[in-house]
Protein backbone atom coordinates (compact mmCIF):
# COMPACT_ATOMS: atom_id res chain seq x y z
CA UNK A 1 0.00 0.00 0.00
CA UNK A 2 1.23 3.50 -0.80
CA UNK A 3 2.34 5.75 1.97
CA UNK A 4 0.18 9.19 1.44
CA UNK A 5 2.04 11.97 2.03
CA UNK A 6 0.45 13.18 4.80
CA UNK A 7 2.01 10.04 6.65
CA UNK A 8 5.38 11.01 5.39
CA UNK A 9 5.40 14.17 6.35
CA UNK A 10 4.55 13.39 10.39
CA UNK A 11 6.75 12.99 13.00
CA UNK A 12 8.05 9.22 13.85
CA UNK A 13 7.15 8.23 17.43
CA UNK A 14 8.50 4.77 19.63
CA UNK A 15 5.94 2.31 21.11
CA UNK A 16 6.65 0.56 23.78
CA UNK A 17 4.99 -1.91 26.25
CA UNK A 18 5.89 -1.79 30.01
CA UNK A 19 5.03 -5.06 32.44
CA UNK A 20 3.99 -4.59 35.98
CA UNK A 21 4.08 -7.97 37.18
CA UNK A 22 2.98 -9.23 40.56
CA UNK A 23 3.01 -12.04 42.37
CA UNK A 24 2.82 -12.93 46.15
CA UNK A 25 5.29 -15.15 48.52
CA UNK A 26 2.39 -16.14 50.70
CA UNK A 27 2.73 -12.91 52.94
CA UNK A 28 3.91 -9.93 51.06
CA UNK A 29 2.61 -8.78 47.68
CA UNK A 30 5.80 -8.81 45.28
CA UNK A 31 7.13 -7.45 41.92
CA UNK A 32 9.60 -8.91 39.16
CA UNK A 33 11.90 -6.20 37.94
CA UNK A 34 15.24 -6.35 35.98
CA UNK A 35 18.30 -4.72 36.29
CA UNK A 36 18.50 -2.82 32.50
CA UNK A 37 21.17 -3.89 30.16
CA UNK A 38 21.09 -1.58 27.95
CA UNK A 39 21.41 2.55 27.70
CA UNK A 40 20.05 4.73 28.57
CA UNK A 41 20.20 3.71 32.41
CA UNK A 42 22.28 0.86 32.07
CA UNK A 43 22.57 -0.92 35.19
CA UNK A 44 19.58 0.43 36.77
CA UNK A 45 16.28 -1.36 37.87
CA UNK A 46 13.49 -1.27 35.20
CA UNK A 47 9.98 -2.79 34.77
CA UNK A 48 9.80 -5.38 31.84
CA UNK A 49 9.13 -3.69 28.90
CA UNK A 50 10.58 -3.43 25.08
CA UNK A 51 9.14 -1.60 21.68
CA UNK A 52 6.22 -2.64 20.00
CA UNK A 53 6.87 -4.76 16.83
CA UNK A 54 5.66 -4.20 13.21
CA UNK A 55 3.28 -6.85 12.93
CA UNK A 56 2.64 -7.53 16.68
CA UNK A 57 -0.60 -6.25 18.56
CA UNK A 58 0.30 -4.59 21.66
CA UNK A 59 -1.27 -7.24 23.51
CA UNK A 60 1.10 -9.97 21.80
CA UNK A 61 3.89 -7.24 22.51
CA UNK A 62 3.41 -7.10 26.00
CA UNK A 63 2.47 -11.35 26.15
CA UNK A 64 5.88 -11.57 24.49
CA UNK A 65 7.91 -9.59 26.75
CA UNK A 66 6.22 -11.61 30.12
CA UNK A 67 7.16 -14.83 28.54
CA UNK A 68 10.55 -13.78 27.32
CA UNK A 69 11.24 -13.35 31.34
CA UNK A 70 9.33 -15.82 33.10
CA UNK A 71 8.77 -18.53 30.30
CA UNK A 72 4.78 -17.97 30.95
CA UNK A 73 1.90 -17.95 28.94
CA UNK A 74 -2.06 -17.20 29.15
CA UNK A 75 -1.33 -15.53 32.48
CA UNK A 76 -3.93 -12.63 33.75
CA UNK A 77 -2.48 -9.57 32.15
CA UNK A 78 -4.38 -6.22 31.56
CA UNK A 79 -3.60 -2.87 29.62
CA UNK A 80 -4.45 0.12 32.40
CA UNK A 81 -2.68 3.06 31.51
CA UNK A 82 -0.87 4.95 28.63
CA UNK A 83 2.56 6.93 29.79
CA UNK A 84 3.64 9.61 27.38
CA UNK A 85 4.88 12.55 28.48
CA UNK A 86 7.58 13.87 25.80
CA UNK A 87 10.37 13.84 27.99
CA UNK A 88 9.73 10.59 29.96
CA UNK A 89 12.45 8.90 28.49
CA UNK A 90 16.09 10.07 28.17
CA UNK A 91 16.66 9.14 24.96
CA UNK A 92 13.68 9.30 22.15
CA UNK A 93 10.12 10.16 22.44
CA UNK A 94 8.49 7.12 23.39
CA UNK A 95 4.80 6.41 23.81
CA UNK A 96 4.86 3.06 26.36
CA UNK A 97 0.97 1.68 27.03
CA UNK A 98 1.35 -0.16 30.36
CA UNK A 99 -0.17 -3.34 31.39
CA UNK A 100 -0.19 -5.73 34.83
CA UNK A 101 0.53 -8.95 35.27
CA UNK A 102 -0.67 -11.47 37.69
CA UNK A 103 1.26 -14.73 38.00
CA UNK A 104 2.21 -17.29 40.60
CA UNK A 105 5.67 -17.05 41.76
CA UNK A 106 6.12 -20.71 42.19
CA UNK A 107 5.53 -21.05 38.48
CA UNK A 108 7.65 -18.73 36.79
CA UNK A 109 11.16 -19.82 35.40
CA UNK A 110 13.49 -18.45 38.02
CA UNK A 111 16.59 -19.38 35.62
CA UNK A 112 15.34 -17.67 33.04
CA UNK A 113 14.65 -14.68 35.05
CA UNK A 114 18.28 -15.01 36.37
CA UNK A 115 19.19 -14.77 32.61
CA UNK A 116 17.75 -11.21 32.14
CA UNK A 117 18.73 -10.10 35.56
CA UNK A 118 15.36 -10.31 37.24
CA UNK A 119 14.67 -9.94 41.02
CA UNK A 120 11.70 -10.24 42.87
CA UNK A 121 11.47 -6.91 45.55
CA UNK A 122 8.54 -6.60 48.02
CA UNK A 123 6.42 -3.59 47.54
CA UNK A 124 8.36 -2.21 50.44
CA UNK A 125 10.99 -2.51 49.45
CA UNK A 126 11.14 -1.37 45.56
CA UNK A 127 14.46 0.03 44.13
CA UNK A 128 13.91 3.56 42.27
CA UNK A 129 13.01 2.32 39.03
CA UNK A 130 14.13 4.44 35.65
CA UNK A 131 11.87 6.85 33.92
CA UNK A 132 8.20 7.17 35.18
CA UNK A 133 7.65 3.66 36.05
CA UNK A 134 7.89 4.30 39.71
CA UNK A 135 4.74 6.20 38.72
CA UNK A 136 3.31 3.28 36.63
CA UNK A 137 3.86 0.38 39.88
CA UNK A 138 1.84 3.25 41.59
CA UNK A 139 -0.95 3.66 39.16
CA UNK A 140 -1.06 -0.14 38.80
CA UNK A 141 -1.74 -0.95 42.45
CA UNK A 142 -4.73 1.93 42.53
CA UNK A 143 -5.95 -0.44 39.56
CA UNK A 144 -5.62 -3.46 40.98
CA UNK A 145 -6.58 -2.27 44.67
CA UNK A 146 -10.21 -1.36 42.76
CA UNK A 147 -10.35 -4.53 40.47
CA UNK A 148 -9.64 -7.05 43.69
CA UNK A 149 -12.83 -5.52 45.31
CA UNK A 150 -15.32 -6.61 42.29
CA UNK A 151 -13.50 -9.39 40.78
CA UNK A 152 -11.69 -12.65 42.17
CA UNK A 153 -8.54 -11.72 40.34
CA UNK A 154 -6.12 -11.84 43.40
CA UNK A 155 -6.59 -15.94 43.21
CA UNK A 156 -4.07 -15.74 39.95
CA UNK A 157 -1.07 -14.63 42.72
CA UNK A 158 -2.05 -17.84 45.11
CA UNK A 159 -0.89 -20.89 44.70
CA UNK A 160 -3.23 -23.14 43.44
CA UNK A 161 -4.04 -24.56 47.24
CA UNK A 162 -3.82 -21.75 50.21
CA UNK A 163 -5.53 -20.68 53.49
CA UNK A 164 -8.08 -18.14 54.35
CA UNK A 165 -5.33 -16.03 56.26
CA UNK A 166 -2.91 -16.23 53.44
CA UNK A 167 -6.22 -15.02 50.95
CA UNK A 168 -6.53 -12.12 54.03
CA UNK A 169 -2.57 -11.00 53.99
CA UNK A 170 -3.11 -10.60 50.29
CA UNK A 171 -5.74 -8.67 50.38
CA UNK A 172 -4.39 -6.37 52.69
CA UNK A 173 -1.08 -6.15 50.62
CA UNK A 174 -3.26 -5.40 47.90
CA UNK A 175 -5.47 -2.21 49.68
CA UNK A 176 -2.74 -1.44 52.23
CA UNK A 177 -5.56 -1.80 54.42
CA UNK A 178 -6.04 -4.20 57.58
CA UNK A 179 -9.35 -6.63 57.09
CA UNK A 180 -11.22 -8.22 60.20
CA UNK A 181 -10.29 -11.76 59.86
CA UNK A 182 -14.04 -13.06 61.00
CA UNK A 183 -15.80 -10.63 58.61
CA UNK A 184 -13.93 -11.77 55.69
CA UNK A 185 -13.81 -15.48 56.40
CA UNK A 186 -17.48 -15.01 56.91
CA UNK A 187 -17.90 -13.02 53.43
CA UNK A 188 -15.35 -15.67 51.35
CA UNK A 189 -17.76 -18.35 52.73
CA UNK A 190 -21.20 -17.19 52.00
CA UNK A 191 -20.41 -16.91 48.40
CA UNK A 192 -19.65 -20.57 48.20
CA UNK A 193 -16.70 -20.63 46.17
CA UNK A 194 -13.82 -22.02 48.19
CA UNK A 195 -13.68 -25.96 47.98
CA UNK A 196 -11.73 -26.96 51.37
CA UNK A 197 -9.17 -29.39 51.47
CA UNK A 198 -8.59 -32.21 53.93
CA UNK A 199 -5.10 -30.51 54.68
CA UNK A 200 -3.95 -28.22 56.79
CA UNK A 201 -1.09 -25.97 56.94
CA UNK A 202 0.57 -26.43 60.30
CA UNK A 203 3.53 -23.89 59.78
CA UNK A 204 1.92 -21.41 61.79
CA UNK A 205 0.33 -23.55 64.68
CA UNK A 206 -0.33 -26.68 66.11
CA UNK A 207 -3.97 -26.47 65.34
CA UNK A 208 -3.40 -25.29 61.35
CA UNK A 209 -5.99 -23.77 59.08
CA UNK A 210 -7.12 -25.55 56.51
CA UNK A 211 -6.35 -25.12 52.47
CA UNK A 212 -8.82 -24.44 50.03
CA UNK A 213 -9.14 -24.08 46.61
CA UNK A 214 -10.90 -21.46 44.19
CA UNK A 215 -13.66 -22.78 41.79
CA UNK A 216 -13.11 -21.12 39.13
CA UNK A 217 -16.26 -22.79 37.54
CA UNK A 218 -18.51 -22.41 40.24
CA UNK A 219 -18.12 -18.54 40.43
CA UNK A 220 -18.76 -18.64 36.26
CA UNK A 221 -21.98 -20.08 36.97
CA UNK A 222 -23.10 -18.02 39.86
CA UNK A 223 -21.97 -15.03 38.45
CA UNK A 224 -24.53 -15.93 35.10
CA UNK A 225 -27.09 -15.82 38.36
CA UNK A 226 -26.49 -12.66 39.55
CA UNK A 227 -23.62 -13.21 41.53
CA UNK A 228 -21.83 -10.12 43.05
CA UNK A 229 -18.10 -10.83 44.11
CA UNK A 230 -17.31 -7.94 46.94
CA UNK A 231 -14.39 -8.40 49.09
CA UNK A 232 -13.54 -4.88 51.12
Amino acid sequence: MKMSNHYKNTEKHHVAVDNIIFGFDGNRLMLLVVKRQIEPCKGEWSLMGGFVGKNESLDEAAARVVKITTGLEDVFMEQFFTYGEVDRDTEARTISVAYYTLIRVEHHDHALGQQHGARWFPLENLPHLIFDHNQMVKDALQVLAVKTRNQPVGFELLPEKFTIPQLRALYEAITGKPLDPGNFSKKLHNMKLLTRLDEKDKSQSKKGAFYYRFDKIRYEELQKEGLLFELK
